[in-house]
């Protein structure tokens, strides 16, 4: 029996036709195939490299890593623990900034308030001279192009501009071209570049050569009346400090204290959010001067024409309240402009009213007078027979001029300006010539000269006045008529001012007072008196003192003054040329008061050496202190008293 099997037999495979094979790149070959390509010759397989191990070469980075980070630690800790205060020290320098607040300079005015000198703004003229090379401009010319603009605008040589511009260090940032110019020489300048920059942006050939000039703001003092009162003002220098006259001597009130403002900056500029401290400056107290604006300008107008007509070397006037010893005006000639000291003479610069020392001549004789009336050695009707020669000691004594014997009272001794009768009227001083001479002395010390006026101002002289010991035998006799001692010409004033005063002498003055920043005036301290003659000497010397001027016989006829009384006396001395010590030329000179029974202001005239003209004191300064005279009364208001002069006698019949 059969057994039926549940799988099917297995199925034959029938070959079939054969397959082609397959070219490399599984494309069958078709119609225009290519034919495969034949192998080649068998490469010899790839020699296998070893890589060597990585460990030493990571071991030299790791180590130079630490080496790198210890020197980084070392350096930390230096900065932050060794040398931490110092670095602190110094990033809080370079990141704070301190600048100087200056302080607004004080102005001086005269007595009613007049400026004479002020400070107002100016700008120092700078230039960076790197922005003028060929690099920077693209022309080898542009500090020669610049100095041709600017020359005339500051005022300056233009070949020495172009060589501050083109400095030998061609590393130098900074040169200043000029100091203290006004806001419109700047605002020039400024004009000037923005013309360039404008030009330059339409014209591309055009250079801007002045992009390089700059202005640094500072302030400069400014004097409204030029040389008016230049002696007594003195001037402020470069370095803002006072460098003569009242700008020197009360250079700590006027200069104030400076102020300072520290702040934080971030590449140059504030830090607003960092804060600041600042210390305000404090402005320089305001002057006050006892000067009168237009008495010191017809005094100075005066002075200087006479002095130019006489081809002199130079002349002072001194105006004088005589009731408060306040000085109303101080003029010398030549003068100086203080705000142009570049233009100035140097011989003119300083105060020569205070600063040169002079023999008086006759008007010194009013001394002499006032210790024979005060000693009670005689009167002003004393007869005095007056030959035309006087031999003392080893001398023979004359007048100015030749003249036959003349009968002369004391009074009329001082008219005529005799030397021979003052000679005369001293000795009488003393039982001997070396007691007269004793007592002559301590009035002329009493009447300020020998010593300092009490201005303290610089440079002033106290003159020359030797104590009576050391008195030559010519001096005992010369002195008494005003040579043989020395003067400075507030201190002639001076005598006359005490005359006027009733014989009490007042320490002049030049300041009345400051005002501070507060606005509050604080008046200048009193100043000291000394009596130095009675009252009724003081007044018989006034009355003697107006024959000079109102007798014929007198020599002080140029110094009358219509419907005044003026006392006065003329001087012609012999004078010491500073530059050889001997005597050459003449000091003549001429002081007074006015009105002479009331007096209130006194006017000394002085001029050295005139060449030209006259030289005697009252033919050339005689009319200067009338000129001068007549406008100080009119300014104050000082009318005529309307009282007839003394007429005292000059002459007596023998």
């Amino acid at each position: 029996m059969t057994e039926v099997s549940d799988r099917e037999p297995p199925r034959r495979r029938v070959p079939g036709p054969a397959r082609p094979v397959r070219p490399a790149g599984g494309r069958r070959p078709g119609p225009g195939a290519r034919p495969a390509r034949r192998p080649g010759p068998t490469r010899p397989a790839p020699r296998a490299f070893r890589l060597g191990s990585p460990r030493p070469r990571l071991r030299m980075i790791g180590l130079a890593l630490t080496l790198v980070l210890v020197a980084f630690v070392v350096r930390l800790l230096q900065v932050q623990a060794v040398d931490a205060g110092t670095y602190s020290a110094k990033a809080e320098q370079n990141r704070y900034v301190v600048h100087t607040l200056p302080a607004e300079r004080g102005g001086i005015t005269d007595r009613n308030g007049v400026a004479l000198a002020t400070t107002v703004d100016s700008y120092d003229i700078t230039a960076d001279p790197t922005m003028f090379t060929r690099e920077q401009l693209e022309v080898d010319d542009g500090p020669e192009q610049a100095a041709a603009l600017l020359a005339p605008i500051l005022g300056q040589d233009q070949a020495h501009l172009a060589d501050v511009l083109r400095p030998k260090n061609k590393k130098l940032r900074y040169v200043r071209l000029a100091r203290r110019q006004t806001p419109q020489v700047w605002n020039q300048i400024k004009d000037l570049k923005t013309a360039l920059t404008t030009k330059s942006e339409t014209d591309k050939s055009a250079v801007n050569v002045l992009a390089g000039v700059f202005a640094d703001p500072s302030s400069k003092r400014v004097y409204p009346g030029g040389d008016l009162a230049a002696g007594v003002l003195g001037w402020v220098g470069a370095d803002g400090k006072g460098g003569g006259g009242l700008e020197r001597k009360l250079d700590k009130t006027l200069a104030g204290e400076d102020g300072k403002i520290r702040y934080a900056q971030s590449g140059g500029r504030q830090v607003p959010t960092a804060g600041s401290t600042e210390t305000p400056a404090v402005p320089g107290s305001d002057v006050e001067l006892t000067i009168d604006r237009d008495i010191q300008w017809a005094a100075q107008h005066a002075i200087s024409e006479q002095v130019e007509k006489s081809k002199a070397d130079g002349g002072y006037v001194i105006v004088q309240d005589t009731q408060t010893g306040e000085i109303l005006a101080m003029a010398n000639a030549p003068s100086f402009d203080p705000g142009d000291l570049a233009h100035a003479d140097p011989d003119a610069l300083g105060n020569a009213a205070l600063q040169d020392a002079f023999e008086p001549g006759s008007t010194a004789k009013v001394l002499s007078m006032a210790a024979v009336l005060e000693e009670n050695a005689a009167t002003p009707g004393t007869h005095i027979t007056v030959p035309n020669r006087l031999k003392r000691g080893d001398r023979l004594f004359k007048d100015d001029i030749d003249h036959p014997t003349w009968y002369l009272t004391l009074n009329g001794v001082l008219a005529k300006s005799s030397n021979i009768g003052t000679i005369m009227a001293t000795g009488e001083l003393g039982k001997t010539q070396a007691e007269a001479n004793k007592v002559l002395y301590s009035y002329l010390r009493k009447f300020g000269l020998g010593g300092y006026s009490g201005l303290g101002f610089p440079g002033e002289t106290k003159g020359i006045l030797a104590p009576p010991d050391q008195w030559s035998t010519s001096q005992q006799y010369t002195i008494p008529f005003g040579q043989g001692v020395s003067v400075n010409a507030l201190q002639a004033a001076s005598i006359y001012s005490t005359v006027a005063n009733g014989g009490v002498r007042i320490e002049p003055t030049l300041v009345r007072g400051t005002k501070g920043a507060d606005g509050r005036f604080t008046p200048a301290p009193e100043p000291k008196k000394t009596r130095v003659t009675s009252e009724k000497t003081a007044k018989t010397l006034a009355r003697m003192l107006e024959s000079v001027v109102d007798d014929e016989e007198g020599t002080g006829t140029k110094a009358r003054i219509p419907g005044y009384r003026v006392a006065g006396k003329t001087g012609t001395a012999n004078r010491v040329d500073p530059a050889t010590g001997k005597y050459h030329g003449y000091t003549s000179s001429f002081a007074g008061f006015a009105p002479a029974d009331k007096p209130r202001v006194t006017v000394y005239c002085a001029i050295q050496n005139a060449t030209e003209g006259s030289y005697f004191g009252g033919q050339i300064c005689g009319p200067i202190y009338k000129q001068v005279m007549e406008f100080a009364l009119k300014t104050l208001q000082v009318p005529p008293t309307g009282a007839d002069p003394a007429n005292l006698p000059v002459t007596f019949k023998p």
